[in-house]
């Protein structure tokens, strides 16, 4: 099943949000990723694409189109469709339908559809996943493995039988190398954890890498963060909430996503900000808290961690 575990995660986040309405739901979730190598399959080089359109379609016994419906991926590749009575999707499919700003070099060709199965019901409410959907550039990328050189057919020699190679004169031997100089410090390898105060700083703003200040929260946090702050918040305006606890929330977990990204060794990976974020909005003002002070304690170091930053050229 090619399904990964981050995708399912959220879709279950949104599934118990829903749970408390009064009717029937169903939801299909998937994930694109570039092919970059175009083996047609996931591999360790392929990446999600942000901005893909996707479209998923049933249709009847006789072929024609019952239902039909499109929607974009998010910043993970991720995309999610709400359908409303809980119609049965077990005879759908999804495929790619348009590239979007995140799809650069990435958008030739279009791998094959994939149906919509069905995961679970619960409480009224449906669940479905769709395999991976995958988009591919006009050429594979050149760090993808090759096919080896084919083997000669049996009976046919590489070489005529009475060639023989001349000896290979013996070389002097070479000098030792001298040593290497030590490697200048990779920034991303490096245990480093900082505070909101350091990335509002203008001093430090190229460490602004993956996502920008005016990236809007709703965007990177998902649906359940759109739906508590609003859809027009930026990662800036996050950053500087204060008293109230879900915008210490929020300002923690902003500090918290960009020093994942920073920093390999920091103690949260991107993916389980995101998740531990979803949880505490779904859970009581007491989970909040904790949560916010689980963040800033990263943030801080932890007594062990220290804020890696120079100032920018």
């Amino acid at each position: 099943m090619d399904l990964p575990l981050n995708l399912l995660f959220t879709a279950l986040l949104i599934l118990a949000a829903a749970i408390d309405g009064a009717h029937a739901d169903a939801m299909v979730t998937g994930t694109v990723f570039c092919d970059q190598c175009k083996d047609g399959q996931r591999s360790l080089f392929d990446y999600p694409l942000y901005g893909i359109k996707v479209t998923m379609a049933c249709a009847n016994s006789d072929g024609q189109i019952t239902m039909w419906r499109e929607e974009t991926t998010n910043w993970f590749g991720n995309y999610a469709m709400r359908f409303d009575g809980a119609p049965d999707l077990t005879g759908c499919y999804a495929q790619i339908s348009g590239s979007g700003q995140g799809s650069t070099g990435c958008r030739a060709a279009a791998g094959p559809a994939q149906s919509v199965r069905l995961m679970f019901r619960m409480f009224d409410m449906e669940m479905y996943a769709v395999d991976s959907l995958l988009s591919q550039p006009a050429q594979p990328m050149s760090f993808c493995p090759r096919s080896s050189t084919p083997v000669p057919t049996p009976g046919t020699p590489s070489r005529p039988p009475s060639f023989q190679l001349p000896p290979v004169p013996r070389l002097p031997p070479m000098p030792p190398l001298p040593p290497l100089p030590p490697a200048p410090p990779v920034p991303f390898l490096e245990a480093s954890a900082c505070s909101h105060e350091k990335w509002t700083a203008p001093e430090y703003k190229c460490y602004w890498k993956v996502v920008n200040p005016d990236m809007k929260v709703a965007a990177v946090f998902g649906l359940l963060a759109a739906q508590k702050y609003g859809t027009d918040m930026t990662l800036r305006e996050g950053l500087e909430g204060r008293g109230d606890p879900y915008r210490t929330l929020l300002r923690e977990a902003i500090t918290s996503l960009l020093n994942s990204y920073n920093s390999l060794l920091f103690p949260y990976h991107t993916l389980g900000v995101i998740q531990h974020m979803s949880l505490a909005l779904m859970g009581s003002q007491q989970n909040v808290l904790l949560t916010a002070l689980r963040f800033k304690r990263a943030n801080s170091g932890s007594g062990n961690l220290t804020c890696k930053f120079t100032a920018c050229k």
